[in-house]
């Protein structure tokens, strides 16, 4: 009886060890997600104007641009999968996954072969584990992104959207994120980045007109260095709303996890407290018995 009170003892001390960890991550992840909200915000207003920009050059000109018009064979499809670096989030990162894994369905049901690309240690250890091939992987602070890994990132997916499909290149481009839309809701989603789907973070007003441009130079260099910038936004404005989704799904997960280890505590301590009784109680017979062997 003693060796169970013991057990029940240590079960306690470690639930409320770990207690005291998932109520550090809920504090942390809380204080992060205000950040990362406003930095999604942030971006908001700059990815429209270039949007803007991009969609005024493309509709108000009659160019034939490789990354605005659609290929008549796509053979390979570049996927971008954006997860995260660490866990203890919940389901996010499993739940972008299998989002990726029913885009590379679909893709490959149409007969394109798909070229993976990822960004946070999840995703390298889920396609690792498995065996399976990616281009290239991007890790290290999927919780707070910076626009340096967006451009490197742009730049990679740039690089072989432009060559040939015999060299290894792609004939469009996605990109598998979660979208940020409250403290309680992320969706994963999925977008398809080139060839060019002009799609605004927020929605405009149907009065709204675009602005007309005259260019200088011609509508295809405009094009060619608008481009970039946009892919960039993008991608970068996605690695942020993952990011702002992640930080949510943390601070729920720790929270839901605080509450689990405090009704252990509460399980494990009532049986602690049976346990005790128990053993009094069998104390208690075993002198009562005595003194009545003695007395007889």
């Amino acid at each position: 009886m003693g060796a169970q009170i013991r057990v029940y003892r240590q079960k306690i001390s470690s639930t409320t060890s770990m207690r005291k960890i998932f109520k550090a991550m809920e504090l942390i992840a809380t204080s992060r997600i205000g950040k990362a909200r406003a930095r999604v915000a942030a971006s908001l207003p700059y990815a429209n104007a270039i949007t803007r920009a991009v969609s005024a050059v493309a509709s108000q000109s009659e160019i034939d641009h490789p990354l605005t018009t659609e290929p008549e064979n796509i053979r390979r499809a570049a996927v971008l999968v954006i997860t995260s670096d660490r866990g203890l989030a919940g389901s996010y990162s499993a739940s972008v996954l299998k989002q990726a894994e029913g885009l590379n369905e679909l893709l490959r049901a149409e007969g394109k072969e798909v070229k993976t690309y990822l960004v946070g240690r999840k995703a390298q250890a889920y396609f690792d584990f498995r065996n399976r091939p990616y281009g290239r992987v991007w890790t290290g602070n999927t919780d707070a992104p910076e626009f340096a890994t967006a451009q490197e990132i742009g730049a990679a997916l740039l690089e072989d959207f432009a060559i040939d499909f015999e060299e290894g290149g792609v004939d469009e481009i996605h990109v598998v994120y979660t979208r940020f839309k409250s403290m309680v809701t992320q969706e994963p989603t999925v977008i398809r980045l080139l060839p060019l789907e002009v799609v605004e973070e927020q929605a405009t007003s149907e009065s709204e007109l675009l602005p007309l441009y005259e260019f200088e130079p011609e509508p295809e260099q405009v094009l060619n260095a608008l481009l970039p910038r946009y892919i960039e936004s993008r991608i970068f404005a996605a690695m942020l709303q993952a990011a702002a989704s992640e930080l949510a799904a943390r601070q729920r997960a720790m929270k839901s996890a605080g509450d689990n280890a405090t009704d252990l505590i509460k399980k494990y301590t009532r049986l602690r407290n049976t346990a005790r009784q128990a053993e009094i109680t069998q104390e208690l017979s075993e002198i009562v018995a005595g003194a009545d062997a003695l007395a007889s």
